[in-house]
């Protein structure tokens, strides 16, 4: 097994992420992906998905040694099951427009064993904005992002140069007022279109290449 997840519950206390991934390191398996958090009862649950694991039986092994690990779980990766993500932003009823067109779209490739998810969150306000789309660069798995909005402009703008240049994530605006059109990679009048679209530029079982297009809004 080259590339595998695993899930630690682990007590809450100071070294404890430190000495597994020192022990993963010492394995000479590269920590691809890691997200820890802290659960109601006050445990540690730590998922990371590694790559060039020779031995994952001895490694889970070498985990669970540890005085303040409760246990190790060995899982397919996010990737795996939830592959590409469609990050949705804007107002509510233009953001479930595009999300009925993404999920429709997204069933029909998934169903062919594709692994898309739709991510949704319904925002108003320049700062609000702004600071989702910065917050998407910081996201694992992003695909595309969908802006779906009747105004946006401003420091949205800005965020959009910065994901597209630094994380290559393509950005599809729905036809609106605001400098936010002149920055997407496309430009679509019709929201369930919009969503439609921006499963098939992420989908490797489409026949689409969004550079390909000889306009940007439709």
């Amino acid at each position: 097994m080259k590339e595998v997840a695993i899930n630690i519950k682990a007590q809450n206390k100071p070294g404890v992420l430190y000495d597994i991934t020192d022990m993963i390191v010492k394995s000479g398996i590269n920590i691809s992906y890691t997200h820890l958090f802290i659960e109601k009862d006050g445990c540690a649950s730590i998922y990371m998905e590694l790559e060039d694991v020779e031995d994952i039986q001895s490694l889970v092994k070498d985990i669970n040694i540890h005085e303040n690990v409760d246990n190790v779980k060995i899982h397919r990766s996010l990737s795996e099951i939830y592959g590409k993500r469609i990050i949705i932003i804007g107002g509510g009823a233009q953001v479930a427009q595009v999300a009925q067109g993404a999920i429709t779209e997204a069933d029909r490739h998934n169903i062919r064993g594709e692994r898309i998810s739709v991510d949704t969150i319904p925002l108003i306000g320049e700062y609000e904005l702004a600071e989702a789309v910065s917050g998407v660069g910081r996201l694992s798995r992003v695909g595309a992002l969908v802006l779906a909005g009747s105004l946006m402009g401003g420091r949205i703008s800005t965020c959009i140069e910065k994901i597209k240049t630094e994380q290559n994530v393509i950005v599809i605006s729905l036809n609106m007022p605001g400098s936010v059109t002149e920055k997407a990679d496309l430009v679509i009048t019709d929201p369930v279109q919009a969503g439609v679209m921006a499963v098939m530029a992420v989908a490797e079982t489409a026949s689409f290449d969004i550079k390909k297009l000889g306009r940007k809004k439709f």
